[in-house]
């Protein structure tokens, strides 16, 4: 599944090889040689930096950010030096005019324990006018604080659908984001047919896949062999697992949900899956992988914590060491006595994925939902399940996996939970 600052566009120069000597015999046994790719002609590239101070400027990188001095020419009186430093190749160019200064921004990522960080320097200007912009890397994972929020979102009426590259539709299905600590992407890809995805990999705290309509061929990291995942089944992506989307039908519809809403994606260029290892139990970050397949899901229905509904556990609770929990919720048949509840935890999510149903939300707004709708629920709003048909079927993610829910009666509570539904 699947930004820096900018102050002004730096030329970038590639330099290709000289290939004007070889040029009769290349055409003499073309036929015998294998051909040569653009890419394997090209050189590292080149950022152009004009420089009216030129000495300054090179003695700058040089000395204070720890450039070397690749070439330079000409010998006698050097107007060009090529440098490189941290994966970067630099082309500092003697410019005698003075309003060429370069408004290019660099970014040096750093620890914090960096020198420049412990004088308190966050940026520097060199002599030619390039700013070096420090910034501190990352430790660890950055989960915002939540703010939650009452959330209701209606398939056909608040959708606000992005259509991207190969006419890919996506939605953001809790605006607002609890404060930025969750996303839920529902995801339309109109045609089947090979995807042209790369092996990756997120940074994330959480992140699953639920299967809305059609199907999909994917490849994990020591999983083995590519897979069919079909309507109904469910994937937990755990952190940094690498994987790849290799095919999809056409109408393919999926929920993908992860913690925070924003986090980086890392393009694994030298992987190939599938890989030879068979790690199933595989630890990522207190995390195993889970790929929980509705139809061959043979466990036995048990009660929700809302009466008239019992449901099925995917197993991720277990696999997140109770961090998260999924679960598929339907109706008993039975007639529903509604009855108020509310609930202790971080986050709770519920999709609609077939029927209708009513919410009587803080004992006075009625909010009627249909498939493809949603709704997050923030922690202590009393709401309470009126009626509902009996095809309902809800998806619903919850962290912790296992939360407490009170039932409210005339005044008095009494505590309810999720706590023998952990399969095993």
């Amino acid at each position: 599944m699947l930004h820096d600052e900018k102050r002004g566009a730096s030329t970038i120069e590639s330099s290709l090889e000289d290939n004007k000597s070889n040029s009769k015999m290349e055409s003499v046994n073309s036929s015998q040689s294998e051909p040569v790719t653009m890419k394997e002609r090209i050189q590292p590239p080149q950022i152009v930096l004009p420089c009216s101070s030129y000495n300054e400027t090179l003695a700058f990188f040089k000395d204070k950010l720890g450039f070397q001095v690749e070439n330079f020419f000409p010998a006698d009186d050097p107007a060009v030096a090529i440098i490189s430093g941290y994966g970067l190749h630099i082309r500092l160019e003697r410019d005698t005019n003075a309003s060429n200064l370069s408004v290019a921004t660099i970014r040096l990522p750093v620890s914090k324990e960096s020198q420049f960080f412990v004088e308190g320097i966050t940026e520097l200007i060199a002599p030619n006018g390039t700013k070096i912009k420090f910034v501190e890397v990352a430790s660890k994972l950055e989960i915002p604080l939540i703010n939650q929020s009452l959330i209701i979102n209606r398939l056909n009426i608040d959708s606000q659908w992005v259509i991207g590259r190969g006419g890919i539709k996506t939605r953001d299905v809790i605006p607002g984001r609890q404060g930025g600590r969750f996303i839920v992407s529902h995801i339309q890809i109109p045609n089947g047919g090979p995807v042209k995805d790369f092996v990756h990999s997120h940074d994330v705290r959480f992140q699953m896949v639920y299967a809305y309509k059609g199907s999909m061929s994917l490849v994990y990291e020591n999983q083995g062999d590519p897979f069919v995942y079909h309507a109904g089944d469910c994937i937990l992506q755990p952190p940094m697992i690498r994987h790849q989307l290799l095919e999809c039908s056409s109408g393919l519809e999926v929920l993908a949900i992860a913690c925070p809403a924003v986090h980086n994606t890392y393009v694994d260029n030298y992987t190939k899956l599938p890989n030879t290892n068979q790690l199933s139990d595989h630890d990522y970050r207190g995390q195993h992988f889970v790929k929980y397949i509705a139809a061959e899901d043979k466990s036995k229905w048990q009660p929700w914590r809302l009466s008239g509904f019992e449901c099925r556990d995917t197993g991720i609770s277990a696999a997140t060491q109770d961090m998260a929990g999924v679960r598929i919720i339907r109706s008993k048949g039975d007639l529903i006595k509604p009855q108020l509840y509310d609930h202790l935890a971080e986050f709770v999510f519920t999709f609609v994925l077939s029927g209708e149903f009513s919410l009587e939300i803080d004992r006075q707004r009625i909010e009627k939902l249909t498939a493809g709708d949603a709704f997050v629920m923030p922690q202590k709003l009393p709401y309470s399940v009126i009626e509902c048909s009996k095809d309902i079927q809800l998806l619903e993610l919850s962290l912790p996996g296992n939360i407490t829910s009170r039932h409210l009666n005339r005044g008095c509570s009494s505590i309810v939970g999720d706590k023998n539904l952990t399969r095993r």
